[in-house]
């Protein structure tokens, strides 16, 4: 297994580590209930790409 020749300096890591974030949801605008959702997810009213996917 390879290992370091020299210690990671920390400028170094948390230069590395500025990418890591936590990025917030896309949310779209569902003109069939009029409500807003997550993209790829059924509404709460049932529906999917303004279609009517589940039975009440």
């Amino acid at each position: 297994m390879a290992v370091p020749a020299r210690r990671t300096s920390k400028s170094k890591k948390n230069k590395r580590r500025t990418h890591y974030k936590i990025s917030a949801p896309t949310v779209t605008f569902d003109e069939t209930t009029g409500d807003y959702n997550r993209s790829h997810r059924v509404s709460l009213k049932g529906y999917y790409k303004g279609r009517k996917v589940t039975k009440d």
